[in-house]
């Protein structure tokens, strides 16, 4: 990500506002139906189209937070500026009870960020968050194993690993749906499938690979 995606053109704090999800962007971006766009403050994640390691998985799992059409509450922090250099809000993101924010950083989506040094009212929620995923590990953590937990920077994954290969060009595997897991064998990991940008994916079979850890019908997740 961009160094300077949260420097300043304004930092008066601003109300809580309710709005509605129109697209989401990447891991750490979305846009609401009035146009505005939103940068998930205090967090980053990989750039998409940048080629780095889970930037495609990162943008899956804030759609699953966050889908299209969904009402969610923008959160300004006093503390922090309110729009960044390239006119986003910068804004914490409350969906029901759950603070997006922090779920993703929970779940290994994205790494905290603390633009400058600065820290919001969840920087300590956000740093245990972070280093719990890590040893877990989870999402990024595992995908992307030489990630380090450096907060006052941009989250670097590296690039991405080579897509695996079904060694039988266009064949899918049957037991999952969502996307084409490669089949017939080599065996594949979590790893390789979200090299592929197609995790999470739904298990509708035997689950061959046993990427469904957890058995909830969704492999990668």
């Amino acid at each position: 990500m961009l160094g300077g995606a949260h420097s300043s053109i304004g930092g008066a704090a601003a109300t809580a506002e309710r709005a509605v999800v129109a697209s989401v962007t990447d891991g750490d971006t979305l846009r609401l139906r009035d146009g505005r766009r939103v940068r998930l403050v205090q967090i980053d994640a990989p750039e998409l189209g940048s080629g780095e390691c889970y930037s495609r998985a990162a943008r899956t799992g804030l759609l699953r937070l966050v889908p299209v059409g969904s009402a969610v509450v923008l959160e300004a922090d006093a503390a922090l500026d309110s729009i960044d250099r390239y006119g986003r809000l910068l804004r914490y993101v409350q969906r029901g009870t759950t603070n997006v924010n922090l779920e993703l950083v929970r779940r290994g989506e994205a790494a905290p960020y603390f633009y400058g040094g600065e820290r919001g009212r969840y920087a300590s929620a956000l740093l245990r968050a972070a280093t719990a995923a890590k040893a877990a590990p989870r999402g990024l953590w595992k995908a992307c194993p030489r990630t380090v937990l450096a907060p006052n920077r941009a989250v670097d994954t590296g690039a991405s690993a080579p897509p695996a290969k079904a060694t039988v060009a266009g064949e899918c595997d049957p037991n999952y749906a969502g996307g084409c897991v490669p089949s017939p064998p080599p065996d594949l990991d979590c790893a390789d499938i979200r090299a592929l940008g197609i995790a999470p994916v739904r298990v509708v079979g035997a689950d061959p690979h046993r990427l469904d850890g957890d058995h909830d019908g969704w492999g990668c997740e």
